[in-house]
This record gives C-alpha cells, structure tokens and sequence, in this order.
C-alpha cells in the first residue's frame, strides 16, 4: 500500500465557521442598531468567502417581504432578509459585474432614500413644469 492507495476527504469545517462568524457579526451589530440606531454596511466582496459559503450565507438570511430595485448607473437591488433591519445591497456595473455587494444593518438601505440635491431638481423641475402650464 503507498500513499496514493489512501483515501483523503477534505472537510470544509471553515466553511461554515464563516458563515457562523458573519452571523454572530450581523446579530451584534443588529442588536446595537436596535439600542443606538447605529447603521452599518458589511462589504461582502472583501470577505475571503468560497462560493459554497457565500451561497450558505444566503440561504441563512433568506428573503423577507421587502425588496426594491434601482435604475442607476448599473442595476442594483436592495432586499430585506427574513430579518427585519438585515438588507442584501447589490450594485451591479452597466456591464451587469458586481460591483458592490453588501449586508446592511439599517431600517431602509443607504441607497433607497432620496438625496437631497435630487430632491431640490425634482422640486425645480416641478416648479418650471407648473411655471409653463399657465
């Protein structure tokens, strides 16, 4: 018998000591959201992630009831998890590459409220329109 006749079999235990760990981060800081209100964004693209843990990862969150999609530069969506306040961002690029994907701990995600310079556009585009309707 030699080496090569032994069977080896790999067990992916940091797998899912990853997703575990991310999921502890994500109650802790949802826990300090709930006392300060003290919103965070987890980059998910700079987490040494394997795609099993990645996909792992997103069957422990789930979907919730809430979800949006956006029209920017890239598409982008914005969806609620099974656990209110815990939000999966992804922004995509005109190329349709993932550009940004995130968890953020927040009531409604960074990206869905309105900016204030586009608010004073709308307000002035609106204003012209019922200017030239007279």
């Amino acid at each position: 018998m030699s080496l090569n006749d032994i069977s080896i079999k790999v067990a992916d235990l940091h797998s899912v000591g990853s997703v575990t760990a991310l999921l502890n981060e994500i109650a802790t800081r949802l826990q300090r959201f709930l006392a300060t209100g003290e919103t965070v964004m987890i980059d998910l693209k700079g987490l040494p992630f394997a795609p099993a843990e990645y996909e792992g990862l997103r069957a422990a969150l789930g979907r919730g009831e809430v979800s949006a999609r956006l029209d920017t530069i890239g598409d982008s969506e914005a969806y609620e998890t099974q656990f209110p306040g815990v939000w999966w961002v992804t922004h995509h690029n005109v190329e349709g590459d993932i550009v940004a994907d995130l968890i953020e701990i927040a009531a409604v995600p960074a990206i869905l409220p309105s900016q204030p310079e586009d608010v004073r556009d709308g307000l002035t585009r609106l204003q012209e329109r019922l200017a030239n309707s007279k």
